[in-house]
């Protein structure tokens, strides 16, 4: 039995290098910016809070996890552009990577849904893994051949407390609370903190409120400064420093398919959601540290 001979290359042959394959990139930071009330902004928050965190350099995705749809029509991403969507993703017929789209922001992407999603839990509501379908397709995200480089996911929740918004929970290291400036504010708010103790017991022990932010604040109106009042003595530390004002230009912004940062950078919707992103990193540097 004799030995397999070597064959060596020819010696004008130069060996083509292979390309060292990327590393993974950190785990992102997941976010879910929940409220079950409706019409408080939350689909607002998702967009103009992702674009300013890309806008101070973090790369950020936006998962669209409402069946209406609004942050994809918000960051301009046509129905027909929404081939493989965060339904495809959940019901594991494609991988998350599949449903993610550049937004005309530069560092910021988004996996859009469609009107699929309503039906989901007729679809996988008996399945035992049904809870972690979101936090399974984002663990591969900055991972693999063809890794992403996401420092933060948004991921924006629909107005209920479904099974949906426990997939969001369930992903999610903490949960935005959009709260509106308006006489209700506080009703539904215990309901919510109720079910992110039962997340957090159940599902996910990492699970916290990273803060609730007030919105279409106007300083006009003495209930609002009432709400703010209120809340804050509630909630403390909680809520943000940073408030939203009730601003034309942000209500606008969506019909054209761009985020108001986009659309009007100077006003003053735009410079209260940079100030909040910045005050959000201020607060994950924190966490870190402490």
């Amino acid at each position: 039995m004799t030995d397999t001979p070597t064959i060596d290359p020819p010696a004008d042959v130069i060996p083509i290098a292979r390309p060292a394959p990327k590393p993974d990139a950190p785990r992102p930071r997941i976010i879910a910016i929940a409220n079950q009330k409706g019409g408080v902004g939350k689909t607002t928050t998702a967009i103009n809070l992702g674009t300013a965190l890309a806008a101070i350099g973090e790369h950020v995705l936006i998962v669209d996890l409402d069946p209406q749809g609004n942050a994809s029509t918000g960051l301009g991403i046509d129905r027909k552009a929404r081939r493989t969507s965060t339904y495809d993703v959940l019901t594991g017929q494609a991988p998350m990577r599949a449903a993610v789209l550049q937004t005309a922001v530069p560092k910021l992407m988004i996996a859009p849904s469609t009107m699929d999603l309503s039906g989901l839990e007729l679809e996988i509501g008996r399945e035992r893994d049904r809870a972690f379908r979101l936090r399974n397709a984002l663990g591969a995200l900055n991972k693999g051949d063809r890794p992403f480089d996401f420092t933060y996911v948004l991921v924006d929740c629909p107005p209920s407390l479904n099974l949906l918004t426990v997939n969001a929970m369930a992903a999610a290291d903490s949960v935005l609370v959009p709260l509106q400036c308006e006489f209700f504010a506080l009703e539904g708010l215990s309901q919510l903190m109720k079910t992110v103790e039962q997340v957090k017991t159940a599902l996910n022990p990492n699970l916290s409120i990273h803060g609730i932010v007030l919105t279409m604040y106007d300083s006009r109106n003495n209930l609002s400064n009432q709400v703010v009042a209120d809340v804050r003595q509630f909630m403390g530390r909680k809520v943000y420093d940073t408030v939203i004002p009730r601003n034309v230009r942000i209500s606008e912004a969506p019909s054209y398919g761009k985020p108001v940062l986009v659309y009007d950078l100077k006003c003053v919707g735009s410079e209260a959601y940079l100030r909040l992103a910045t005050e959000i990193i201020q607060r994950e540097k924190e966490l870190k540290a402490g």
